[in-house]
């Protein structure tokens, strides 16, 4: 087993489990002379409350936190491009899916019996917000390996050399209207591709929303089911506690009827006995 196999198993568990799985796995690679191993292993950090509600929600939720890691792809080339018009939508778009996906974490964690708080629910958001943004938090969010929480105030790597759009798209002292064929099948076709784009964004934005719609269903069946088995298990308790009263009694009824017969019994023999007696004083 490698390193990325332990860590995928290892963060797969809750945190109270953390610590103690990961002993063993260093016990077990020491055991079988992987001394690197052991270290990597050793060095790997038990995941705070917030870190594993979002890798539960990436195992759960595999599609749909997948297609938020595309939308930071696009809004990060939105910033590379200075496409204004484009990253205002994925931003908003961003925010939806963000707060859709930071609520179904919060599902996740209650599913798996480990409920979490309004605080833990906003540094899971700002964990999904860094990942759209930080390619490393994006790859330790996909691969459901976070040992901590993430948080990014703006958008784009820093130090990538990217800058803020303004909000009329163009860069600074750049005002002019673009002016001949070229430039207009240019832009005719950027426009084209801004369109596919949003179209392709809204789809996914759909999809996770249905999705999400899915999931609550599927948790209001749930409940209704565990009240319903509840329920039925109070009457079934009420029934068992009927049936061993029923039982007492009538286990107390057969001792009263096996000492009744043994009485009984001992009154036949003893009228025999009399019977007997009686007959050999006639003769």
């Amino acid at each position: 087993m490698n390193l990325g196999e332990v860590a995928a198993d290892l963060y797969g568990r809750t945190p109270a489990e953390f610590v103690a799985a990961r002993n063993e796995q260093v016990r077990a690679a020491k055991e079988s002379g992987a001394e690197k191993l052991a270290a990597d292993i050793a060095a790997l950090r038990k995941p705070t409350v917030a870190a594993w509600t979002v890798n539960m929600l990436v195992r759960t939720a595999p599609d749909e936190v997948a297609a938020l890691l595309r939308l930071g792809v696009d809004l990060r080339t939105a910033q590379r491009e200075l496409s204004g018009k484009q990253l205002r939508l994925l931003t908003a778009q961003r925010r939806h899916v963000v707060d859709a996906l930071a609520a179904r974490a919060g599902t996740v964690a209650a599913e798996h019996g480990q409920p979490v708080t309004a605080a833990v629910l906003r540094q899971v958001g700002e964990t999904l917000t860094a990942a759209l943004a930080d390619p490393e938090v994006a790859e330790r969010v996909r691969t459901a390996t976070l040992a901590s929480a993430a948080n990014y105030a703006g958008f784009g790597p820093v130090g990538s050399g990217l800058s803020i759009v303004r909000a009329d798209e163009g860069t600074a002292g750049s005002r002019e209207k673009p002016r001949g064929r070229k430039t207009s099948a240019k832009h005719a076709e950027a426009k084209r591709s801004d369109d596919d784009e949003q179209r392709r964004v809204a789809r996914e934005a759909a999809e996770l929303r249905a999705a999400e719609q899915q999931a609550r269903r599927a948790l209001e069946a749930a409940e209704h089911d565990a009240r319903l088995a509840a329920e039925e298990l109070r009457r079934g308790e009420e029934r068992l506690a009927e049936l061993r009263t029923e039982l007492a009694a009538a286990e107390e009824e057969h001792r009263f009827a096996r000492q009744a017969e043994r009485a009984t019994r001992y009154e036949v023999r003893s009228a025999a006995t009399a019977l007997e007696r009686a007959r050999r004083r006639l003769e």
